[in-house]
């Protein structure tokens, strides 16, 4: 089945490219001795291509976040302009149950 969440797919793009940031900063460190000139060059411009997709990856992960707090934020205002005697009741029952499992202790 596809993955239809994109924020989900979003983290794991983000996960990936972290991850081969972390794989090519240790790849740097381990031969950063022994390279000289046009190798060290190199590696650090992968690393920089690296941090670039990570940083482009967390920037739409949180574009994608942001969006979803948005939606879900409109979706309780909604529900509760259109039921505020219910969201009432809700608010009022779940502030029972905490206030009795708060005297319990």
């Amino acid at each position: 089945m596809a993955n239809t969440n994109p924020l989900s797919s979003n983290s794991d793009q983000l996960i990936n490219e972290f991850k081969a940031l972390v794989r090519d900063t240790e790849s740097l460190l381990q031969h950063s001795a022994s390279l000289a000139g046009e190798q060290a060059e190199e590696l650090r411009n992968q690393i920089r291509g690296s941090l670039g997709r990570a940083r482009s990856t967390l920037h739409n992960a949180e574009d994608a976040l942001h969006e979803r707090g948005k939606a879900a934020i409109q979706a309780t205002e909604g529900y509760v302009q259109t039921h505020p005697w219910q969201t009432l009741g809700i608010a009022a029952a779940i502030g029972l149950l905490l206030g009795m499992l708060i005297s319990r202790r």
